[in-house]
C-alpha cells in the first residue's frame, strides 16, 4: 500500500457560496504562525505515521484548502523539506499545490516550481461571467487563461482543473461553451463535479427561500453526457467517475483516496484513514496554532486531534467497493482485495454482486469488478449493495 499526506490550508480571500469546506477568510495575520504550526505537526507527528513508530515511505503530497497559493513559496518548501526529511518520500514524488486563478503571477509559480511542486490545480469552475459570480468566484475565465500560460512558462507540464456542472440557471448550451474553452487550454486533467448543495451555504439559503432554482437534475445528467463525448473525442481518459485526463495523467494522490489506502491529514480540520482507525484534527485555525504550540512543549500529537473512530473489517470491506469503484476501468482488483482481506470478494459480497450484475450495473471478470456504462450513471444504487 501507498500513503499519501494532505496538507490542508484553510485561508481564503473570499467564501464562494456553495462553500462548505473548513475554510476562513480574514485571516492575513495567521498565516505565519498557521505555517509553523503546520510545520511542527509534520515534524512531531508524521514520523509515527499511519503503521508504526518509525518514519515509512509517502507517495504523495497534496496541498489543498482553502487556497494553499495565499502561501508564499518559500512557506510551501518548507513544508515539502518537512516532509521529505520525516518521511521516505520518493524524489519524483507527485507534489499539487491548489491554486485559485487570481491568486498567482509568473514569479510565483517559477519559485513554486522550484521548491519542488510539479502539479497544480486550479479552481476554474466555469467559463461564464454569470455563473462566476454566482459562485461567488473572484477570478475571470481570462485569469484562467492567463494562470495556466504562466504555469507552463513556468516550467509546469502537469496542469489540472476543476469546473462544475449542475448550477442554478445553467443550460446545455453554456455548460458547452464552458468545455470548448477547457479544450482551448488543454490541460492535462480536468475534474468535473455535480454541483451539491450543502446546508450552513448561501447557496443552500437561496434555493431553500426561492431566491435561486434548485438545479435540474435532468438537465446535468445531460451536461455529464456532453463532457464524456466532447473529453473522449479530445482523447482524454475518463478513469475516474468525475475525473478525466491524457493517458498516464492520473492524479495519484487521489487514486490512494480511492483505492483505500492509508492518507495522513495534516493541518486543522485535515482528516486521516489508516487501516482501522480514522481521526480529525481541531477545525479552527488559532486552536490548531495554540495546540501545535502545546505540542512542541512536550503534549503528544494527539493534542491536534478533535476526533476519532475505529474502522471495523466489515467497514472497511464495503469503503474498498464503494471507492473502488469509482474508478471505471481499474475498478475493484480481485487478487488486491484478497490479499488486503483474506478472501475473495463472493466470500463477503456474494448477493450483492448477483443483484449488481443482474441488473447490468457491473461488469465481473477474474481480474476485477468495475462499473458498465448503466453503472455509471445509477453509480450511488450500487455502491448502497456494499455498504
Amino acid at each position: 500500500m501507498q500513503t499519501g499526506i494532505y496538507l490542508h490550508v484553510p485561508f481564503c480571500r473570499s467564501r464562494c457560496t456553495y462553500c462548505d469546506f473548513n475554510t476562513y477568510v480574514g485571516m492575513e495575520d495567521l498565516y505565519v504562525a498557521y505555517a509553523t504550526a503546520l510545520e511542527s505537526e509534520i515534524r512531531q507527528a508524521l514520523p509515527i505515521g499511519l503503521i508504526g513508530d518509525t518514519p515509512h515511505q509517502a507517495a504523495t503530497i497534496f496541498f489543498g484548502g482553502g487556497t494553499p497559493s495565499l502561501l508564499s513559496p518559500q512557506q510551501l518548501g518548507q513544508l515539502i523539506t518537512a516532509c521529505r526529511e520525516t518521511t521516505d518520500l520518493p524524489a519524483d514524488a507527485e507534489i499539487t499545490v491548489e491554486c485559485n486563478p487570481g491568486t498567482v503571477t509568473l514569479d510565483y509559480l517559477r519559485e513554486l516550481r522550484a521548491q519542488g511542486v510539479n502539479r497544480l490545480s486550479f479552481g476554474a469552475q466555469s467559463a461564464d461571467p454569470g455563473e462566476l459570480k454566482l459562485l461567488g468566484r473572484e477570478h475571470s475565465w481570462d485569469q484562467v487563461a492567463t494562470a495556466i500560460e504562466a504555469a507552463r512558462a513556468a516550467g509546469f507540464d502537469n496542469l489540472n482543473f476543476d469546473l462544475i456542472f449542475g448550477l442554478p440557471y445553467q443550460s446545455l448550451g453554456s455548460w458547452q461553451r464552458t468545455l470548448a474553452a477547457a479544450k482551448a487550454l488543454a490541460p492535462n486533467h480536468i475534474s468535473l463535479y455535480a454541483l451539491t448543495i450543502e446546508q450552513g451555504t448561501p447557496m443552500y439559503d437561496w434555493t431553500r427561500r426561492g431566491d435561486v432554482p434548485f438545479p435540474d437534475p435532468d438537465v446535468a445528467a445531460d451536461m455529464y453526457d456532453a463532457a464524456e463525448e466532447t473529453l473522449g473525442a479530445l482523447g482524454y481518459v475518463h478513469y475516474e467517475i468525475s475525473n478525466w485526463c491524457l493517458p498516464g495523467r492520473e492524479c495519484a494522490h487521489n487514486l490512494i483516496y480511492w483505492r483505500n489506502e492509508p492518507y495522513y491529514g495534516l493541518g486543522a480540520g485535515a482528516h486521516s484513514s489508516s487501516i482501522n482507525r480514522r481521526w480529525w484534527k481541531v477545525r479552527r485555525p488559532a486552536e490548531y496554532i495554540a495546540r501545535a504550540k502545546r505540542m512542541v512543549n512536550g503534549e503528544p500529537s494527539t493534542v491536534l486531534e478533535m476526533g476519532s473512530e475505529m474502522i471495523n473489517p466489515a467497514v472497511s470491506r464495503g469503503e474498498t467497493m464503494m471507492l473502488g469503484l469509482r474508478l471505471l476501468h481499474e475498478g475493484i482488483e480481485q487478487a488486491r482485495f484478497a490479499q488486503r482481506y483474506g478472501a475473495p470478494i463472493t466470500h463477503f459480497f456474494a448477493d450483492a454482486l448477483t443483484e449488481a450484475e443482474a441488473k447490468g450495473l457491473i461488469a465481473i471478470n477474474a481480474q476485477r469488478i468495475c462499473l458498465t456504462q448503466r453503472g455509471r450513471f445509477l453509480s450511488n444504487q450500487v455502491m448502497k449493495l456494499f455498504l
